[in-house]
């Protein structure tokens, strides 16, 4: 029998009612999503990165699911096994608080999806240096002299120039939101974040819109700017 990848887990996307729990844990790369998707056909695990974004709670709605499929996972010296579901996209209706028996329900130790996916990756070898012939010291190099004239590039061979925006403006805060959202900078009144990109990359964005006054709207799944309270 021939081995089955990813793609070929589902023939084609089905869509179900159901209610969706997220819980949020707090991790060492701090808060991350986890999610149980209850419907008629199962209750199954997800953890697709679409869900770093929605804060925590019961949500009611249809799901879209892509496939279904059996994992395990080491946790605390052992093996978890569950059953995911991998979502292909949802409409989401409601939202209601956790009780504190739902969310006890969701096991603390459990892993990060962003260290899954890490430890996914395929490990690089990395290639073996060349046994020098000669162990003797290298020359110091010579000191290099700045030139006052602008145009002149002093910077030794081999060292790597700084960038415009190291030099003058390191850490600029303009410059680093433009390289965080990339395409979709500048942001508009509405952000609709792709969540497609690295899990790491869209958990910096949905901190960086926090902090510049975006909430989502999980209906719209879309981040839209808050209006600013004026001083009475």
């Amino acid at each position: 029998m021939a081995a089955t990848s990813a793609s070929d887990k589902s023939v084609s996307p089905i869509v179900v009612p159901g209610q969706l729990t997220l819980r949020t844990i707090r991790g060492k790369n701090g808060p991350f999503t986890v999610g149980r998707l209850a419907t008629h056909l199962g209750t199954f695990e997800v953890k697709d990165p679409e869900l770093e974004q929605y804060p925590e709670g019961k949500y009611d709605g249809e799901f879209i699911i892509r496939y279904i499929f059996p994992k395990s996972y080491p946790v605390g010296g052992g093996m978890r096994f569950e059953i995911r579901a991998s979502l292909d996209g949802m409409t989401l209706y409601d939202i209601d608080k956790l009780s504190r028996d739902e969310a006890r329900s969701f096991a603390t130790q459990d892993l990060d999806p962003l260290d899954e996916e890490l430890g996914e990756q395929p490990a690089v070898t990395p290639a073996k240096p060349a046994k020098p012939a000669k162990t003797s010291r290298p020359a110091k190099p010579a000191p290099v002299q700045a030139s006052a004239d602008p145009l002149v590039d002093t910077t030794p061979f081999g060292v790597d120039a700084p960038t415009p925006a190291t030099a003058t403006a390191s850490g600029s805060t303009e410059e680093g939101d433009a390289a965080l959202f990339g395409l979709l900078w500048p942001l508009d009144e509405s952000v609709k974040l792709d969540s497609t990109i690295d899990r790491r990359t869209l958990r910096a964005q949905i901190a960086r819109l926090s902090e510049l006054g975006y909430a989502l709207d999980f209906k719209t799944q879309e981040w839209s700017r808050q209006a600013e309270l004026q001083p009475a």
